[in-house]
C-alpha cells in the first residue's frame, strides 16, 4: 500500500472519528466501537512512521512529528480554554467544545481522553528519537 493511500485512510478515519465524537453519551456496543475506532485511527500513523524510519525518510518522520506536536499543543490549548469557558456563556463553551471535537477527533470519539493523548505522545516521542539519531 502506498503512503498516499495511507494518508487518505488516516484522513478518512479522522473525519469518521470527528463525526462520531459528537454523539452524546454512547452506550453499549457503540461506545466500545467508538473507542476501538479511535485506536484504529492511529494505525496508519504508526505504519507511516515505521516506514519512514525503516526507509530513512526524514521528511516523513518530520511530518508525523509535526502532526503529533500540533495535535497535542492545540488540544491542550483548546481543552484549557474549554475548562475556563465555565466562567463564560454557554455559547462560548459550546463553540470551544466543537473546536475541540474537530481538533481532537479521536479523543472525543473514544471518550477516554488520556488514551488519545497517549497515542499522539507516543508518535511524537518516537519521531523525535528517530530524528535525533
Amino acid at each position: 500500500m502506498r503512503n498516499s493511500m495511507l494518508y487518505g485512510i488516516w484522513a478518512g478515519l479522522y473525519v469518521l472519528c470527528a463525526g462520531l465524537g459528537f454523539i452524546p453519551e454512547p452506550q453499549g456496543f457503540l461506545a466500545w466501537f467508538m473507542t476501538a475506532l479511535s485506536l484504529v485511527f492511529f494505525i496508519p500513523g504508526w505504519v507511516l512512521l515505521s516506514r519512514g524510519i525503516r526507509q530513512k525518510q526524514r521528511d516523513q518522520i518530520k511530518l508525523i512529528r509535526n502532526l503529533s506536536a500540533l495535535s497535542l499543543s492545540v488540544t491542550a490549548l483548546v481543552l484549557a480554554g474549554n475548562i475556563l469557558s465555565a466562567l463564560t456563556s454557554d455559547a462560548v463553551g459550546t463553540a470551544l467544545y466543537v473546536i475541540l471535537g474537530i481538533v481532537s477527533s479521536p479523543m472525543l470519539c473514544s471518550r477516554i481522553y488520556a488514551l488519545s493523548l497517549f497515542c499522539w505522545a507516543c508518535l511524537l516521542i518516537t519521531s523525535l528519537k528517530e530524528l535525533k539519531q
